[in-house]
């Protein structure tokens, strides 16, 4: 198969607000190396972390939720800690969603492997790491997926057959990866579990995946989307800003943070297990350590996946036991505007992004 040299490709510059996001034509094709696979990319998605990353906002410098500085960046961000896993090098290609196939393999990895059809595994500790823990993600601490063409290790490029569109699939990775991690971190089983965030990709996916386990599912989230999320799996709405009922949950799954952080470890019951994996309206909380010991609370954050999530996702979708929710879709030149779209949290899980023809 002949490939072309160069390839169209956004290219963040730095941090900052929308105008870092460039559009490029001329981007070299990359080669893949020892056991990695060269990946034609069919679709990707928009996340939180593509739009934090950009913004500066990991820096512990920030104190504020993510949402206030998303278009224009945060100006105490642009330091050495502005990549979620510190300094980030530029210009990056982020995208941490991508569907694709696989068109040219690196040394070492079967050629068989070409022409499958793949989702990449988003966050992995990177292969001959010498600490367990490292970690790294695809489109943040390598080039990802908002471009014609990525590589990845060959192992994280994971083989899937389903009749879902390309934009479908690129929907699951991110989002879903970082709920099924907080679930099997929860230990989560037919328990009743509350969900914030839960009109967004991260939050849809949870319910969804917190369901297939038998958990009742309580939703927070805008009365307006009340429906749409029963209709994926919820079994009850609680509005934003109300106060969820005392002692009522044996799991929080928590994507918010913020000022109202203590009516989360009041909802939980004795032995509760509260699990956090973002924090959009602020990451500085309020901990009253008479609720954590006196009802023997556990408080866990949840980054690190080990490989099977990952793998037992790609079985999920296969099986039909979770389903895509696609809000809106943009063309890969569009993407400043999708995630002007995203920013406004007008939609219901994930916005896509078409990137192959």
């Amino acid at each position: 198969m002949t490939l072309p040299t160069k390839m169209l490709a956004m290219v963040l510059t730095g941090h900052g607000g929308v105008e870092k996001l460039e559009w490029r034509e001329d981007v070299a094709v990359p080669q893949p190396a020892a056991g990695e696979v060269l990946i034609r990319v069919g679709a990707a998605a928009v996340n939180n972390t593509d739009v934090n990353t950009r913004t500066g906002w990991y820096a512990k410098t920030v104190r504020g939720d993510t949402a206030s500085a998303a278009l224009t960046g945060y100006a105490d961000g642009a330091g050495a800690d502005g990549g979620w896993a510190g300094a980030l090098a530029f210009p990056r290609i982020q995208g941490a969603d991508c569907c694709g196939e696989i068109v040219r393999v690196g040394a070492g990895v079967d050629a068989a492997r070409l022409g499958q059809r793949v989702l990449v595994r988003p966050m992995y500790c990177p292969a001959g790491a010498q600490d367990a823990d490292q970690l790294e993600t695809f489109g943040s601490e390598r080039d990802g997926a908002f471009a014609q063409f990525t590589t990845t290790c060959a192992d994280n490029a994971v083989a899937i057959s389903s009749a879902l569109s390309d934009i479908e699939l690129a929907s699951f990775p991110c989002a879903f990866s970082t709920a099924e991690g907080m679930i099997q971190r929860a230990a989560l089983g037919a328990e009743r579990v509350l969900i914030t965030g839960a009109s967004g990709g991260v939050g849809s996916a949870a319910v969804q995946l917190a369901k297939r386990r038998g958990a009742h599912v309580t939703a927070v989230t805008m009365p307006s989307k009340a429906a749409a999320l029963m209709e994926i799996g919820a079994d009850a709405v609680l509005g934003r800003g109300e106060c969820p009922p005392s002692r009522a949950f044996d799991v929080v799954l928590d994507l918010v943070g913020g000022g109202e952080w203590p009516r989360l470890l009041d909802a939980l019951r004795p032995r509760g297990r509260y699990v956090t994996s973002g924090a959009i309206a602020g990451p500085i909380v309020e901990l009253d350590l008479r609720d954590l010991y006196l009802k023997d609370l556990t408080l866990m954050g949840s980054t690190r996946q080990a490989p099977d999530i990952f793998n037992d996702l790609v079985r999920y979708i296969e099986a039909g036991e979770i389903r895509p929710v696609i809000a809106q879709t943009y063309a890969l030149r569009d993407l400043a505007r999708a995630q002007e779209a995203f920013v406004a949290k007008g939609h219901i899980g994930k916005i896509g992004i078409r990137v192959g023809a």
